[in-house]
Parts: C-alpha cells; structure tokens; sequence
C-alpha cells in the first residue's frame, strides 16, 4: 500500500506585498531560500508588465529565518501553522514522524541540533548568591578579575611536573563540529577566533585539513571510532588530542555525515571515497574496557612525545561518575562530559530525545566523585552540551567544570536559525554545507569577528557575576557549589548537585 498522507510543515513565510519590493524586481528571498519553500509566480501589474511575485510553496518551511533577515524591506515574517489532532495522546510530533517513516523513503528519521524534550534545564533552576553588606562585592570596572584558567594533570606536591597544560584566557573553547558537517569556512574563523582571544578550538572527528595547520597551537584534535584522518602527523599537529569515545546527543552510537556531504576535499581530509556515508562505529574496536583506554591513551602520549595533554569525551550517562573515576586513573589529563541537549550534525530523533542524561546533574556526580577519591587534582573536567549564556559557563564551573565548550552558540553567532536541518546539505546560511553557492556565504573575515565578540561579551558578563559574589579569580569559583542556591528543585536533585535551596 502507497502512502500518500502529506506530513504538515510546521511553518512558512507570510509576505507584506506592501512593502515587497517585487514590482521593482527583487528576488532575494527565493534566491535565499535554499530548500525551495519560496517560490516566484508571473503576476501581470497594472501597467501590464509581468513580474515575479514570491510565494509559500507550504512544503519545506523549517523557520531559519535566512529570508527574514536578508529581505531588504522588512516585508517577510515567519508564521506558525499548527497542526491539531482530536486525540490529546497523539501529539502532531507523533504523528508526523509515523507519517514520514511510512512514507517513500521510511527509515530512520535524522534531527540536527540538541534534544528538544521536556526534561528539565537545571541551570534555569540554580541562582548565584550575590554579596550584600557584611561580604562586599567587587566592581570589574575598578578592580583586576582573572578568568583564565588552565586545562591539564596537576602536580600533587609542589615541586613536582605538572605536564602539559592548555592555557585559556577565558574558560570558554568551541565544541567539536566535524569538517563535513560544517562548512571549512567556519572552521578557518573558529580557528582565528580562539588565536586571537587565547583559547581553543575542536576540529571534530573529520580530520584537521591542511590549511588550518598553520592554526594549530589553538586546536584540539579527536581520535574517534572511526579514525577518520588519524595519522602521526595529525596528532602531533594540535595542542591537544581527544578521545572521543561518545556524544550527548548520541550516546552509545558512532557519528554519521551523510554521504551527498562527502565532497572531494572532505574525502581527502577524512580519507574515505568520495561520496561515501561516513558512517563511524558505535564503540571503538579497540577499546572494551578502561584497561583498553589506558592503552590507546599512552599510545597517543607516546606518538606526540608526552608534549600536548590526552583527553577523553564521555556522553553523560546514568554512570558518569565511576565511568569518570577510571578514566582519570587510566591516565586521562582532561575529562570532557557532554550533556544529552548537546548538539549534532546528524543524529537519531529517538536516540537524541530520550538518551542521556543533563549536563548539570553529570558533572556535579563527576567531580563529587573524583574529590571523594582524592584524584580531583589530576584531571581537569570540561563541560559540554547545552550552555547557552554566560551565566551558565559559571554555573557549570560552580559545579566543578574547570572550562567549558560551546558549539550550538558558535553556529548562532554565524547566524544558524536552528531549524535542525544541518544534516541535509542545504543550510541557508552555508554553515552546514559546503555545496559551491550556499558555502560562499560564509565570510570568513565577517564570521571571525562574529565568534570574537561572543567570547569578548561573554567574558565581560563573566566578570560582573564573579564581582557581584565577590570573587575576583576564576579558580576560586571552581567547584564552590556554596555560590549556588536551587530554586524549585527536590532534595534528591539538590543532593546530587551538592547545593542548598534558595533561603537556606
């Protein structure tokens, strides 16, 4: 039996023809529009010329807001247009994905970007504790704040080698966002960035490509299951080396780039065929326990000759904090813990909404864990997966991050409307493709600048919030849970992130 029920578009373009400025020729929205949901129609004027009015092909509207932001006269907006069915049970979210996945193509149903789900956002339930009369509070204006920090083993003892460390001026590195799944554009502005402000950048696990070498005291490069691009040079071309070993929004499952995506570049860089699904293994085949992780982890020390730090990427689950524990013990210098609304190029809609666990609650557990084994000095935990503010780097910190990464915020800064479509080929604003057209959009010098403002401004809010309690040094923050005061949150929530209710 063919299916011939048509899924709803959840959105699409309303157009003002007062203020369109068709008559006089303008296209740009259509030309815009990368997923043909804006169309043009001959409509004969009064003077009898025909011109090409734009209209709503109410097909594939997504709501990236790429024509909104581009039409010259303000003359589009973007409008909802819900579906409503007589069974509350059987939300529209339901129905549309059993519509689609018995439709022609069936299959798997793939979503960009983070979780959407109910669960929730703990970060929106923690305030800080400002300082008031009998504890002043420090004015970031008149007074010296320092928010670097650095990233790598510490010494137990004083006098004792502390290893590589990873310097950062701020306490922010962008996330991991493969070659493939992001324009190299990007990539290339990302790396100025983090040059010019004095942190870090993740090249995912799509290889580091050729002409971003140059940039390579401010990359982190990953070993992931799918060793795609892994080679002694490429290890010893970055400040630091990954193990990926899972992500937030995948947990238990391997990377996935489409392979309309693999152009001939990506296929050099990542060293597979052109064309091909680069499809990564869900674990790693060499690895099946921590004694296996030790191995591959002083592998790679002894391939970079113990110059740059080994970290390793963990999803955060139900079991984060022993899985933690023994990644320290296996040798591990930095840990990173990424939260299940972290976001993906490609990922599962069933596994990205109902798998993991929140960032919050994981690297509390995580760092709880280490200090009570008296092994928190010898790693430094970073934060992954749903940061959204500044206020949220700080509370991550409070939790016992030492940094944190950002990835969904980075592709925001370059214009991302999140219309979760990355894995389709066709951004709009050619962050997520690198089809020749759409890919040019990216101005390199533009988006540089974009991603330096970010970190600028947020580090400036930063250090109003550290003032406001007090503390004038990043490193004080860190793990200080008592700057912390839960709103509206049970007493099994407060007791795994270690902080009292509000009042208390």
């Amino acid at each position: 039996m063919k299916n011939n029920w048509k899924v709803v578009p959840p959105f699409h373009p309303e157009f003002d023809l007062e203020r369109c400025d068709y008559e006089n020729g303008c296209t740009i929205c259509a030309h815009e529009c990368s997923f043909g949901e804006i169309g043009l129609k001959p409509v004969k004027g009064p003077d009898g010329q025909v011109r090409q009015r734009p209209w709503a092909n109410l097909t594939s509207c997504g709501a990236c807001q790429r024509c909104v932001k581009m039409c010259p006269r303000n003359a589009i907006h973007i409008a909802c247009q819900p579906m409503y069915t007589s069974h509350n049970y059987w939300s529209p979210d339901y129905v549309n994905a059993i519509w689609r996945q018995s439709g022609a193509r069936g299959g798997v149903l793939l979503v960009g970007n983070g979780a959407t789900g109910p669960q929730r956002r703990y970060f929106d339930h923690m305030m800080f504790d400002a300082c008031q009369v009998t504890n002043p509070s420090i004015d970031p204006l008149r007074e010296p704040m320092e928010i670097r920090t650095y990233l790598g083993r510490k010494a137990e003892r004083f006098g004792e080698d502390m290893g590589p460390q990873l310097k950062l001026e701020v306490p922010i590195m962008f996330g991991a966002m493969s070659f493939g799944a992001l324009n190299l554009r990007v990539h290339e502005a990302e790396a100025r960035a983090t040059r010019a402000v004095g942190t870090f950048w993740n090249t995912g696990e799509g290889g580091f490509h050729k002409s971003l070498r140059a940039y390579g005291a401010n990359t982190i490069v990953q070993v992931a299951s799918g060793r795609f691009g892994v080679s002694e040079d490429y290890l010893n071309s970055a400040a630091a080396v990954e193990i990926k070993i899972g992500q937030g929004a995948k947990p238990g499952i391997g990377g996935h780039l489409p392979g309309e995506k693999v152009s001939g570049e990506i296929s050099e860089t990542r060293m597979i065929p052109v064309g091909s699904d680069a499809l990564s293994p869900a674990p790693h085949h060499d690895i099946y326990s921590i004694e296996d992780l030790r191995q591959l982890i002083f592998a790679i020390k002894e391939a970079v000759e113990y110059r740059v730090p080994v970290s390793v990427k963990i999803a955060a689950v139900h079991n984060v904090a022993p899985i933690a524990s023994g990644i320290a013990r296996a040798g591990a210098d930095i840990i990173t813990i990424d939260g299940f609304r972290g976001g993906s190029g490609a990922t599962p809609l069933q596994i990205r909404q109902n798998t993991g666990i929140p960032l919050e609650l994981a690297i509390a557990a995580a760092d709880q864990r280490l200090r009570e084994e008296g092994i928190r000095q010898t790693v430094s935990l970073v934060a992954s997966g749903g940061i959204q503010c500044s206020s949220d780097v700080l509370k991550a910190i409070c939790l016992g991050a030492d940094a944190v990464y950002v990835g969904t915020p980075v592709l925001i800064a370059l214009g991302c409307g999140v219309c979760q479509r990355c894995f389709s080929g066709k951004c709009a604003y050619g962050i997520t493709t690198n089809k020749p057209g759409l890919a040019e959009r990216i101005d390199v010098d533009e988006a540089t600048g974009a991603l330096e403002n970010l970190l600028h401004a947020w580090a400036e809010e930063m250090k109003e919030l550290m003032g406001s309690m007090g503390i004038s040094t990043i490193e004080a923050l860190r793990g200080n849970r008592d700057r912390l005061r839960a709103v509206g949150l049970s007493d099994g929530e407060m007791s795994i992130l270690g902080i009292k209710h509000a009042g208390a």
